[in-house]
């Protein structure tokens, strides 16, 4: 009799991503069942490999990203032809080996393959795998989140725009000062016993955001919009530098409606023709006072052109009024 034939794996299932809910790092208390990754500042990727030496990224979107980043088809090679489905996020690393997502926007989209190789030389993606749900022709789903973890590290991957970065079990308050240190958005905890189950926000996986507090300087305002209009939807704000107050973006989220009244009538008394910014700030509609208010705000980084990165209003500063 013939030998029999090998049979080929079957191609891997498409998988929607797992998502974390926002909430506290679990108590220190619980911490011996969780494990503490990296929270990164990019873009979620889910990653399938066929097993026929190319790889398919899409996005938590669904829109597949293979032409955008070219440099993750060389992942396909390290596994040797082996289907899988990998979860991770993307990010464009800065100087200091930190993720800079105003680096990454610039990468994000491009559908056109010259340009998107030209910008994979200029700004070349990191891709940050923390899972895997399928290998060869098993489905992973089913396993808890630390026999997945140890499959995942068992292949070791590690390339030129991949890496597998370290998991921390039971040390979240650790994880927390060195990612904060380290300059990293945050930390996402999963707890060791959590299956994976694509497309759910579960609380078995949960992300807390380091978040940056700062003093800013009202330079202006921006009208809302319908039952907004005529209130500040956002104040326009700037930071004191040697050169003068550099504009760093608008406000608009974090404030009530009593707060946009009150700051309609602050503002209605210090206005000006033109922007106290000392650096350009070109907003067309943008009403102007005098840099006289100081608000606290928190926000979550800076960007590549130095604006503030999801800014929150806080509260208003009296006790920091600037003199005229």
């Amino acid at each position: 009799m013939p030998p029999t034939a090998r049979r080929s794996p079957a191609p891997p299932p498409a998988i929607r991503p797992m998502l974390a809910t926002t909430a506290p790092l679990p108590p220190a208390a619980e911490e011996a069942a969780w494990a503490f990754e990296v929270k990164w500042d990019g873009i979620r990727l889910v990653v399938t490999l066929p097993g026929d030496g190319t790889a398919r990224p899409v996005t938590r979107a669904g829109n597949d990203a293979t032409v955008t980043y070219p440099e993750l088809q060389a992942l396909a090679e390290q596994l040797r032809g082996r289907p899988a489905v990998l979860d991770g996020e993307v990010v464009v690393l800065d100087g200091a080996g930190r993720p800079d997502f105003g680096l990454l926007q610039r990468r994000m989209g491009v559908t056109d393959p010259h340009r998107a190789a030209r910008l994979a030389a200029e700004y070349p993606v990191r891709l940050m795998l923390f899972d895997v749900m399928h290998l060869d022709d098993r489905s992973l789903l089913g396993l808890p989140y630390r026999e997945r973890r140890a499959v995942l590290e068992g292949l070791g991957l590690a390339g030129p725009a991949w890496s597998v970065p370290a998991a921390v079990e039971g040390h979240g308050q650790q994880a927390w000062e060195a990612t904060l240190e380290g300059g990293f958005e945050g930390v996402v905890a999963k707890k060791l016993t959590s299956l994976y189950t694509p497309g759910i926000r579960s609380s078995e996986w949960r992300k807390t955001k380091h978040v940056v507090t700062l003093d800013v300087v009202i330079g202006g305002w921006a009208e809302g919009r319908g039952s907004l209009s005529g209130l500040p939807g956002a104040v326009l704000v700037g930071v004191d530098e040697p050169e003068g107050l550099r504009y760093a973006g608008s406000v608009g989220s974090g404030l009530s409606e009593r707060e946009r009244r009150d700051l309609a009538r602050y503002l209605a008394v210090i206005p000006r023709a033109d922007p106290p910014f000392a650096g350009p700030a070109d907003l067309p509609g943008a009403h102007w006072v005098e840099p006289r208010l100081v608000a606290e705000v928190v926000f979550s980084g800076w960007t590549a052109s130095g604006r503030l990165r999801h800014p929150v209003w806080h509260r208003l500063r009296p006790d920091l009024t600037r003199l005229g």
